[in-house]
């Protein structure tokens, strides 16, 4: 299969695009003319290289693609799949402007029309759990959504204009309400990475009250979970990424301050909750398992263990 992939130097991206790669899928990785992330997508490619073509354009230009020249000898149909991950601006600060998110429908709706005229079959965008709110119970793909963020608001938009332009075009939609993410290359303000990070130098952390529920899935699954529903015949439609592990984010602080031998400290309650308030993560992730047949396959610990070891290699 003939795959592009937006925002393929990303946390996601890079896990997916290997997996896509592993799998003898041609990747086109669209990606910034001045991106910094494309040598880092090079070497994780290893072997594959020669399947990964790189398509540098800026998601405002996104509709030129059809004249791109590594696309153009490619007749009738130049793509097969395409997979959205791509967008502007991370961090809590960006979540709430509703000027990028507004400009992130905008990509989004334009790679779906773009997706169409190349002859993708299927167009695959990353929503997010955000979209949600804030809920008391389980969270399925068929409540009703009340989202408190911008962020969230600008992916529930995306879902319901894209839908309803999917029919027209011609293509299968397919929205994955992706879930709390971590692992190696994750951001360095992530969650994880900042309680690793401050562990492991015999810091101090201080955080929220932490007793919501919460879910964390690897990065490599997460890529699985997305290839899965990319490439398998699933129907369009909404579906939860996310782990079988749900339980207090207290727990998994304190697992992971175990892990890192004791060392360092934290405290709860010394800080405000986030954009979206304080949120439960309780996904049904039902849907994902029959449709896809995805099971996890990394436990938090093992996960966490992996990038201890990283770190300890690479930091300290």
């Amino acid at each position: 299969m003939r795959v592009i992939v937006t925002g393929a130097t990303s946390f996601i991206g890079k896990a997916v695009t290997k997996e896509l790669l592993a799998g003898g899928h041609h990747v086109f990785a669209v990606v910034r003319p001045d991106s910094p992330g494309r040598s880092r997508l090079e070497m994780l490619a290893g072997e594959q290289r020669e399947n990964l073509t790189f398509l540098p354009f800026a998601l405002k230009d996104i509709g030129k693609l059809e004249s791109c020249p590594e696309l153009c000898p490619i007749p009738p149909k130049k793509a097969d799949l395409w997979l959205h991950l791509g967008g502007e601006g991370a961090g809590s600060a960006n979540r709430q402007d509703p000027q990028v998110q507004a400009r992130n429908i905008g990509y989004a709706l334009d790679s779906l029309h773009t997706a169409a005229r190349l002859g993708c079959t299927r167009f695959l965008f990353s929503g997010s759990q955000a979209e949600y709110g804030i809920v008391d119970g389980v969270m399925g793909e068929g409540i009703v959504c009340h989202p408190v963020s911008e962020y969230g608001k600008d992916k529930l938009e995306v879902c319901r204009r894209a839908q309803q332009a999917a029919g027209a075009l011609g293509i299968d939609y397919v929205h994955a309400r992706i879930f709390s993410v971590y692992g190696p290359e994750d951001h360095p303000w992530s969650l994880v990475s900042t309680c690793l990070d401050t562990f492991l130098k015999e810091g101090r952390m201080e955080l929220g009250a932490c007793t919501q529920q919460w879910n964390f899935l690897h990065v490599r699954d997460a890529a699985r979970a997305l290839t899965g529903l990319l490439l398998a015949k699933v129907p369009a439609g909404v579906y939860n990424v996310a782990g079988d592990d749900t339980r207090p984010l207290k727990s998994y602080i304190e697992q992971m301050h175990r892990l890192c031998g004791g060392k360092g400290s934290y405290e709860y309650g010394k800080r405000p909750p986030n954009a979206e308030g304080v949120v439960s993560l309780v996904p049904d992730t039902g849907k994902l398992k029959e449709a896809a047949g995805f099971a996890q396959e990394i436990s938090f610990e093992d996960g966490i263990r992996e990038m201890i070891g990283m770190y300890k290699e690479n930091c300290l």
